[in-house]
């Protein structure tokens, strides 16, 4: 895979550079409540800038249907580019149209235009082959060279991620290069003893890198809505806790494995829970209750982890060499169900493991959480992509970039 450092060594000066970033930011209204993604990419516009290069950003944010949605719009986002920059950013109203054009036409060496949401036009997501490779084509022609940095999108074979950067030279931003060289080091090499914490809501979305760690690691915590299903399997009840009941007899197969090849599998032994789900905009107190996790009441609901757990989970931290966590314990956008998540956070900080937080709701609740982030090895910025990653899974975006 060919680095920008690559490319600066060429010269960048009076070159139109693509920049593929991820500004997929959590968004309130019109404010960004997380703006970890775009400082994620500002060391490369930094580069190519301070080389001369006329850097032309894109983006998807969120899900539109293919067509432009205010809701959706990179236009906030752009605005907290800038900032950041400290300098001024142009924004293009569309992303292959007059306005595209016109913004990118009028860049000077040095400067910087962000085009608006990639996912406005359906080619950029399209299934069809063909669709895709028109939209990259008319990407293309706004550029002349093309840097792959949205780590958290590398996982999806659209228009910007994978066939854009077949058609013009490619190269991967600082971002994805630390990103990739950080999960060589949670998959090659490992240094031991390797823990592995995992939560978030479904354990649907965790069966494939699960699969692949109980080759791999040591230790694996469990927590969130997803220990629910497991501690189904184990024969325990889970009152109206969040529950697939299809995926049962697959935690009951990766407990019988985890156990066959010695790897310490750890569920909850004590949950917080209620009977309604907490009012996560007014933070209005939920009054929860602790309970053994092999006894919640018929009535009532998972929504913490418990504080005996808390301390089992960080004593299982406390000798590890190498810590990947993704998924928070609980509902920790509630105060009264964040200091699980907070624990593990805390765990990690305390640990003299090299620790990775594995992106999405991980990364967000460090920083809501108000923990330093250098106090932790690295926050990815995919929590998909790496996950798919660990699975042992080809992503399309580092593909393209490695051809």
């Amino acid at each position: 895979m060919k680095t920008i450092d690559e490319l600066l060594r060429q010269g960048v000066e009076g070159k139109r550079v693509f920049v593929r970033a991820d500004l997929n930011v959590p968004m309130d209204g019109t404010t960004i409540t997380d703006d970890g993604r775009i400082r994620a990419v500002l060391p490369t516009i930094k580069a190519l800038t301070g080389a001369g290069a006329k850097v032309v950003v894109a983006s998807h944010l969120g899900r539109p249907k293919g067509a432009p949605d205010p809701a959706y719009t990179l236009r906030f986002a752009a605005s907290r580019l800038g900032e950041l920059l400290g300098r001024p950013v142009s924004f293009a109203g569309d992303t292959i149209g007059s306005e595209a054009h016109s913004a990118v036409g009028h860049l000077e060496d040095g400067q910087v235009a962000v085009l608006e949401n990639l996912r406005f036009n359906a080619g950029e997501t399209s299934k069809d082959d063909a669709e895709r490779a028109e939209f990259a084509a008319r990407l293309a022609a706004l550029a002349d060279v093309y840097v792959g940095d949205g780590f958290g999108a590398v996982h999806r074979k659209h228009a910007s991620v994978y066939d854009l950067p077949r058609l013009l030279p490619g190269y991967a931003g600082y971002l994805i290069a630390s990103e990739v060289a950080v999960l060589k080091r949670l998959t090659e090499d490992v240094q031991r003893p390797y823990v592995v914490v995992l939560g978030g809501a479904k354990v649907s979305d965790k069966l494939g890198v699960i699969d692949q760690l109980l080759e791999k690691a040591d230790r694996i915590l469990i927590g969130g809505g997803m220990a629910y299903t497991f501690l189904k399997a184990k024969g325990h009840e889970v009152g109206i806790s969040l529950l697939q009941e299809d995926q049962v007899p697959v935690c009951l197969e990766y407990l019988a494995r985890a156990e066959q090849k010695g790897v310490e599998f750890v569920l909850p032994v004590d949950v917080l829970v209620s009977s309604e789900f907490p009012d996560l905009k007014t933070k209005a107190p939920a009054h929860p209750t602790t309970v053994a996790s092999t006894a919640i009441p018929a009535d009532q609901e998972g929504l913490d982890i418990g504080p005996e757990t808390r301390k089992l989970y960080a004593s299982k931290l406390a000798d590890a060499a190498t810590v990947f966590w993704n998924g928070p314990m609980g509902v920790f956008e509630h105060p009264d169900y964040a200091q699980g998540t907070k624990a593990v956070a805390q765990a990690l900080v305390d640990s003299k493991a090299f620790t990775v937080v594995g992106g999405g709701d991980s990364a967000a609740a460090v920083r809501i959480l108000g923990f330093d982030e250098d106090a932790f090895g690295h926050i990815s910025t995919g929590g998909g992509a790496s996950l798919e990653y660990l699975e042992g899974k080809t992503l399309p975006g580092l593909a393209a970039l490695e051809d």
